[in-house]
C-alpha cells in the first residue's frame, strides 16, 4: 500500500466510511491561529459574472458551512415585496402571479440600498425601488390570415420580465440606471394571454434576506463538497484498466500509450465506489476524500457578482462574531 501524504481524510470502503487510524477529528483539535494561517488557503479555479468554483483548504467544516449558509439566507438582495393588482383578466389567479413576480431576480444592488423599517407604511429612494406592469393582449389586425401561430395572431400573447417598468423615486434618477435596477433577463415568461386578457399592476421592491423569504437570496445554488483522492495500489492494464477507467467520472482515470491506468484528475469524482463491485480491481483502489478542502460551487441569481456574495457573507460572519464579543465583554 503506498504512503499516503499526512492530511486528515475520510476511508470510502465499500460498506463504510471510516477516519485514518491516528485521525480522531477536526472537532477534537484544539484552535491554534498560527497554525491556521499556516494553513488556509482559497484557491479560486474558475469564475465568470454568475458562476465561481473556488476552494477553501485547511478549514474546519463549521466554518465552510457558515460561509454557505450565510450566502444562501443572510446576504442581502433586492426582490419584489408587495404587488398592488388594479387589473389582472389573465387565466393566473392574483396571488399565483404575485408570486411569479416576487421570484423575478433584480439587478439592483443591494449594498446601495438600506433596510426598510417594518413601522414604514410608504417607502423612500434609498430603500424601494418601484416598478409597473401594464399590458394587454390584442388581436394582430396585419398578421397572416392563414397562420395558426400565436405568434402571428396576437399582438402581447406572452408576458415576458421586458414589460417591467421602472419608476424612480425621489433622486433615484440620478443615481441609478434602469437597465441597473430592472429583471436580470429581459426573456422571464410571466404569463401567457389572449385577446382580452389585460395586466395593470404596481410593484414595490424592498431589500430582504433568504431567511425571511427564498426571493431575497442572491444565490441560486451555493454548495461545497470534499477534494476526493484516488490512489492506485498496483499496476493495473489491459482490460482491467478499461474497466477500470469506466468505474470513474470522465476524465479521473486515463490510459497511457502501454495501456496502464493512472489518475489524471480525481477533483471531479463522484465517489460512487463503483469499484467495488468487480473483484478484479477492487483492491487496486484506494478512495478517500480530503477532511479540510472543500470545493465550493456559488452560481448567482444575476445581482452581485459570486466572488463579491462570498467576501459580503465573510463580513456578516465577522459583525456576528464581533457583536458576540461585545455581548461577552458586557458580562464582564
Amino acid at each position: 500500500m503506498p504512503k499516503l501524504e499526512e492530511k486528515p481524510r475520510v476511508f470510502l470502503e465499500e460498506f463504510r466510511v471510516k477516519n485514518a487510524p491516528d485521525d480522531y477529528g477536526m472537532a477534537d483539535e484544539k484552535w491554534n491561529f498560527k497554525k491556521f494561517t499556516k494553513k488556509f488557503r482559497i484557491v479560486i479555479v474558475r469564475m465568470d459574472n454568475t458562476e465561481m468554483e473556488f476552494d477553501l483548504i485547511g478549514i474546519q467544516p463549521a466554518f465552510a458551512n457558515a460561509f454557505r449558509r450565510l450566502m444562501l439566507s443572510e446576504v442581502p438582495s433586492m426582490a419584489i415585496e408587495k404587488v398592488m393588482i388594479k387589473n389582472n383578466t389573465s387565466i393566473i389567479q392574483d396571488e399565483v402571479l404575485a408570486h411569479r413576480l416576487g421570484l423575478i431576480p433584480l439587478k439592483a444592488d443591494p449594498r446601495l440600498f438600506e433596510f426598510r423599517p417594518e413601522n414604514a407604511e410608504e417607502g423612500t429612494e434609498f430603500d424601494t425601488l418601484e416598478f409597473s406592469l401594464k399590458i394587454k393582449c390584442t388581436n394582430n389586425k396585419y398578421g397572416p390570415k392563414d397562420s395558426f401561430r400565436a405568434e402571428d395572431l396576437y399582438e402581447n400573447h406572452s408576458v415576458y420580465s421586458s414589460s417591467i417598468k421602472w419608476h424612480p423615486i425621489g433622486n433615484q434618477a440620478s443615481i441609478h440606471k434602469e437597465a441597473d435596477v430592472g429583471p436580470v433577463d429581459d426573456d422571464i415568461l410571466i404569463s401567457k394571454m389572449r385577446p382580452g386578457h389585460e395586466l395593470d399592476m404596481h410593484l414595490v421592491a424592498v431589500k430582504g434576506i433568504g431567511k425571511d423569504h427564498a426571493k431575497f437570496s442572491p444565490v441560486a445554488t451555493a454548495s461545497y463538497r470534499l477534494l476526493p483522492e484516488v490512489t492506485l495500489t498496483r499496476e493495473v492494464d489491459g482490460s482491467e484498466a478499461t474497466l477500470l477507467q469506466s468505474c470513474f467520472s470522465p476524465g479521473v482515470i486515463g490510459l497511457d500509450s502501454d495501456g496502464k491506468a493512472f489518475v489524471r484528475d480525481a477533483r471531479y469524482d463522484s465517489c460512487s465506489r463503483n469499484t467495488y463491485r468487480y473483484d478484479c480491481i477492487k483492491d487496486a483502489v484506494i478512495l478517500s476524500r480530503i477532511r479540510d478542502h472543500f470545493i465550493f460551487n456559488v452560481e448567482s441569481v444575476g445581482a452581485m457578482p459570486p466572488n463579491v456574495i462570498f467576501v459580503e457573507a465573510v463580513k456578516i460572519l465577522r459583525d456576528k462574531c464581533k457583536t458576540l464579543l461585545d455581548e461577552l465583554n458586557s458580562f464582564s
